[in-house]
């Protein structure tokens, strides 16, 4: 059995966040060349207004090279999605674009954002998005998941760039950072219109919730969990709103390492945002119910041929993800680990995320 590379290498042959997790602006950007014409797709499309930030919040610095616009859009539910368009300067004609979400649990102004705005640099039209019912998108109850609007929410945002002018729609490409890399992955299954996909230290939220780490929940367990949910129902019913979790990423003491990793990225200045799910705010107790019976990658041979790129660090926790995906997926498919890396360095650490190989794949298949 050929054995994986590490430190930065790939290999195409290898074979291969928590327990249950504790539970506008306008539709157009205004930037000349940037702004989507046409009465149908305005009619149909044009989202309504959100209360968005005008101030740069980004946990990162602002790049010279690009242009910046706030957008909004709708997905096929009608929910209002809230997301940052990134533009090259002095790029003209139709050029590749990316649309790009995660993790799980946080906003466009941390991981996504940083990975949109660098690719932005190297060339490609990109759009980060808060996924619905969180962050600055639409959606009632706040901070709750779901498999399936998640997954349509990556394709309502290759509808919404593919619109734009500048932007060559037969050239569109998806990022999917941890959690989210299982929705892009999803997605791209099932939306053809996509060429290419990277999954970057990627988690399957539908098998880590229904199943736990390394896939060790026991079918008595299971059914405690759902148990426990179902009770919750009643009393979410009775209240009329659902309750939440206890906060996120607080650490007590004594916590394993990866519980610690987020901490220092989500709670610090780091990487840590007020309107992340993940930085001291939680999801709601029943977010879980429409993961456990809802195997997201069941389908994951269907992206064939289009290829995919998964990243993970040596050192992750969920590594495990990434291989087993890879096993699953059809060609043309690599994997990529990175040396010393663990799960949230390829949120941020410049240095670390393989920024010349993502540029690279898409180049080649972006053509």
């Amino acid at each position: 059995m050929t054995s994986q590379k590490t430190n930065q290498e790939s290999t195409n042959d290898v074979p291969a966040r928590r327990t249950f997790l504790k539970q506008s602006g306008a539709c157009a950007a205004a930037l000349g060349a940037l702004t989507v014409t046409g009465g149908a797709y305005a009619a149909a499309n044009c989202a309504p207004t959100l209360a968005l930030a005008t101030e740069w919040d980004k946990t990162f610095e602002k790049s010279d090279k690009v242009d910046h616009q706030k957008v909004t859009f709708k997905n096929r539910y009608g929910i209002t999605l809230a997301a940052d368009l990134y533009h090259p300067k002095n790029v003209t004609g139709k050029i590749a674009a990316l649309v790009i979400s995660g993790p799980f649990g946080a906003v466009k102004e941390q991981s996504s954002g940083l990975y949109a705005q660098t690719m932005a640099e190297r060339g490609f039209i990109t759009l980060a998005f808060d996924p619905s019912y969180t962050g600055e998108s639409g959606g009632e109850p706040r901070d709750v998941a779901s498999p399936d609007i998640n997954t349509e929410d990556f394709s309502a945002a290759v509808d919404f760039i593919g619109m734009l002018p500048s932007v060559d729609r037969e050239r569109i490409g998806v990022i999917g950072i941890c959690g989210w890399g299982g929705m892009a992955l999803n997605a791209v299954a099932a939306d053809k219109r996509v060429k290419a996909v990277v999954a970057s230290t990627m988690y399957d939220m539908t098998r880590v919730m229904s199943k736990g780490y390394n896939d060790s929940m026991t079918a008595e367990q299971r059914t405690q969990v759902l148990e426990q949910l179902s009770q919750q129902r009643w009393k979410d019913a009775e209240n009329g709103k659902p309750a939440y979790q206890p906060a996120y990423n607080q650490l007590k003491g004594g916590e394993p390492q990866f519980m610690v990793d987020y901490h220092d990225y989500y709670m610090t200045p780091r990487g840590y945002h007020k309107r992340a799910v993940n930085s001291g705010n939680a999801w709601t107790v029943t977010t879980g119910l429409s993961f456990m019976n809802m195997p997201i990658l069941t389908y994951i041979k269907e992206i064939s041929p289009r290829p995919v790129l998964f990243i993970h660090g040596e050192n992750a926790h969920s590594r495990y993800f990434s291989e087993t995906a890879y096993a699953a997926a059809a060609q043309p498919k690599e994997l990529m680990i990175i040396k010393g890396a663990n799960h949230v360095d390829l949120y941020d650490r410049i240095g670390k995320i393989p920024f010349d190989r993502i540029t690279a794949f898409f180049g080649e298949h972006l053509k």
